[in-house]
């Protein structure tokens, strides 16, 4: 046999052998990633925002609207975070005042709303409301 020959039948074997361990590997990965994937979980603080921020005239406490959409993996309720400073901005040398405010019986494709009571606010300034955090738990 001349060795033109032998390196063809070299070639081919080396092939063989090349399909025989990538093949499965191929089959595997096509399989696992040839149907539509489930998107991650949103962030809960996604679906909350403030729509408004008031000071009580009664009390002089501030006053924040939350407002909460529902979610499509079932009805929950919101824990939401809501941070009252006296600016956009943060003032890196102040801590902000936060409260909490629960929004339960939030179902799939509705909005629901809830308020969250801050601190006594001094007359001179205007308050700035905001989500500073929010978690998502499902009722059974």
């Amino acid at each position: 046999m001349s060795a033109l020959k032998w390196q063809g039948w070299l070639v081919g074997l080396v092939t063989l052998a090349g399909l025989l361990v990538f093949a499965p590997l191929g089959l595997y990965v096509w399989a696992s990633g040839g149907g539509p994937q489930d998107a991650p979980p949103r962030a809960a603080v996604e679906d909350v925002r403030v729509i408004g921020c008031r000071i009580d005239p009664a009390s002089r406490r501030v006053v924040a609207a939350v407002q909460a959409a529902g979610r499509a993996e079932g009805a929950g309720a919101y824990v939401v975070t809501v941070e009252f400073r006296d600016g956009a901005e943060p003032d890196p040398g102040r801590r902000a005042a936060q409260a909490l405010v629960k929004i339960p019986g939030v179902v799939p494709g509705a909005t629901e709303y809830g308020e969250a009571v801050g601190p006594v606010w001094p007359v001179a300034t205007v308050p700035w409301c905001g989500v500073a955090g929010a978690e998502f738990a499902r009722t059974p």
